[in-house]
């Protein structure tokens, strides 16, 4: 029993030693926690996030493309809204061309019944003789011509007249060759009446295309703006992407016969 005992005691204020080190080692950590519990705290959502994350070379490269895309954006938003203001111009000179016509075809109509009115009263006698005739043909030609000058004729028209065919009768009276006229420019201004409806028709289409594509392409372009932003705010944005509301545009306060108003940028 001595002989055990003699050869423990000398090892014992070793081993009280070496325990009592770890037994401070487990008193600091446990001080630790109790002082900063989330240092050592597991958190899932932050590792996952951080194993996402695109190293510094990444995100400088998509950096560079985010902005490269948001400037054509910008670029192409900018010639869609030169267009669509150049279409809307087109349309509003149509539109205009189209009031200018119905006026003249409205004149053109009371032309055709004033004379009409006047061409049913009796006429007055002349001799028919091949000089009253000759003058006849004079006064039709030189009416017509004047017509054609003012652009109230067409140059076929101008041409039957010449030519005598088509119901122009140079024998008629000075009134009733006026009345044959008078239709015959209220025939071709109704034609031009509705040239200029189809081409107003066309560009109204068009100002309304281009209106839309640029609106488009704005929008597209401050989304783009946005989400530059916000991803230089936040390497992973998983929030709502900024997206601006639509600008309000004045309308057009001259609007064309059953047609709705382009907006104007």
């Amino acid at each position: 029993m001595q002989t055990v005992l003699s050869a423990v005691l000398p090892d014992m204020p070793r081993a009280a030693a070496i325990w009592l080190s770890l037994l401070g080692v487990v008193v600091v950590a446990v001080a630790a926690l109790l002082l900063r519990p989330g240092r050592l705290r597991l958190d899932p959502a932050a590792r996952i996030r951080n194993a996402a994350m695109p190293s510094d070379l990444e995100q400088a490269q998509q950096e560079r493309e985010q902005s490269r895309y948001a400037q054509e954006i910008a670029v192409a938003a900018e010639r869609a809204t030169a267009t669509a203001q150049r279409r809307r111009a087109e349309w509003v000179a149509a539109q205009e061309t189209v009031e200018a016509a119905w006026q003249a075809l409205e004149a053109a109509e009371a032309g055709v019944r004033r004379l009409g009115a006047a061409a049913a009263m009796p006429l007055p006698q002349t001799a028919r003789t091949p000089a009253e005739y000759a003058d006849r043909e004079r006064y039709l030609h030189r009416a017509a011509l004047d017509a054609y000058w003012r652009r109230e004729l067409s140059v076929e028209q101008l041409s039957d007249v010449f030519a005598h065919r088509d119901g122009w009768d140079p024998r008629l009276h000075p009134v009733e060759q006026e009345l044959v006229l008078q239709r015959a420019i209220r025939d071709n201004l109704a034609a031009r009446h509705v040239a200029a409806q189809e081409r107003e028709q066309a560009a109204w289409r068009a100002a309304e295309l281009a209106v839309a594509a640029a609106r488009s392409l704005r929008e597209e372009a401050h989304a783009a703006t946005g989400r530059r932003v916000a991803e230089s705010a936040s390497v992973l944005p998983l929030s709502e992407v900024f997206r601006p509301s639509v600008e309000q545009t004045r309308e057009n306060t001259v609007v064309a016969r059953g047609r709705a108003a382009v907006p104007a940028f």
